[in-house]
This record gives C-alpha cells, structure tokens and sequence, in this order.
C-alpha cells in the first residue's frame, strides 16, 4: 500500500531526515510512505507562481498514485493544522482514499483558538465561549481541529491520534502519533 506522507515537515531544513524516518515506519509496517520532499523537481529559471504551479502538479499526481494518506494535523501558524496539508487530507478523501492523521498537541481545538488570541483557558477545561472577540463562532465539537478534517478520518474508520510534545524543537519532529497511524493502517480491519 502506498501511503503519502503529508504534513508541514516539508519547511523544516531536516525535512529529508524526517521524510527518510516516516519512510522507514512505513517500510516497518509493511507499508510503501511517499514522501512529497523527496521528488526533485528543477525550478530554475520559473518564476515564483510557476514555481508553485510545478510543485502542486508534481503532489497532486503523487497523491493521485497512493492508496491512503497519513496527515500531520499538528498546529502550524496558528491554532488549526497546516493550511496545505489539510487540502492534501480533503483530496485523498474525496478520491475515497482512507485518510488517517494525527496531532502532537493534546489541547482542545477550542482552548488553541482561545490562546491564539491571547486569552486564558478555561479554568478545569470547561466550555469556552460561544465566540471568539472578532465575534465567530468557536467550533466545539470534541474534535482535534476542524470538524470537516475530523470528519473525514471518522468516516474512513479511523480516531486521530493525539499527544502532547512540549518541546518546540519535537513538536514536528516527534513521529510516535505517526507510528501509531502507520500500525493502525497496516493492521487488516475485521
């Protein structure tokens, strides 16, 4: 089964070394991992949207090739997951695809809504408010993110598996959230 491997280790200047390690899981699980760092695409001379262009293309058609996808959900500039990788999730999706994802942070999408802002948990985890100050609404759906991303990998069969890494320099680095995934995956469902 090959799997593509997304989430927003692509921008960290380790990302071989990481891609090379979720490749390894896979490869121990029984798994193919494809990992969209490791396509070398010759982007000289195209300007900046071309450039971009060409790298869509070049996922896409990965994409296109795999049998499942494992996304890491872990906030990314800002309180909800990488903006990419959730697309990555969504079209894996709509392929009928299974779409499996995981996030090395444990708070509730709620309580990081409310820390993006700056403003204080709520005292013993409780409900937060129904609006953030810009005056939207605050989704509160027990879910890790966005109820359409959590949605998804409930429909494929799958939880999103969580845990909290506190150090800032683990946070994308931590991959035993994708272990678990990577097992689950590879385990035939009776």
């Amino acid at each position: 089964m090959r799997v593509y491997l997304a989430g927003p280790e692509v921008f960290l200047p380790d990302s071989e070394d990481i891609g090379a390690r979720k490749i390894e899981i896979c490869r121990r699980h029984g798994l193919t991992g494809v990992y969209p760092g490791d396509t070398t695409l010759d982007l000289s001379g195209l300007a900046p949207r071309a450039a971009g262009q060409r790298i869509y293309g070049c996922n896409r058609d990965l994409m296109r090739g795999c049998d499942a996808v494992i996304a890491n959900m872990t906030p990314f500039r800002g309180p909800s997951m990488d903006v990419g990788t959730a697309f990555e999730l969504g079209y894996l999706a709509a392929l009928g695809r299974p779409v499996l994802g995981y996030s090395n942070s444990a708070r509730s999408f709620p309580q990081r809504i409310l820390a993006h802002f700056g403003l204080d948990p709520v005292p013993g985890g409780g409900d937060p408010p129904a609006r953030d100050p810009l005056g939207l609404a605050i989704e509160n759906f027990d879910m890790v993110d966005n109820l359409m991303l959590d949605g998804a990998i409930l429909d494929a069969g799958f939880e999103v598996v969580t845990r909290q890494v506190d150090d800032p320099a683990q946070i994308y680095r931590d991959l035993t959230g994708f272990e678990a995934c990577a097992r689950r995956l590879a385990t035939p469902r009776t």
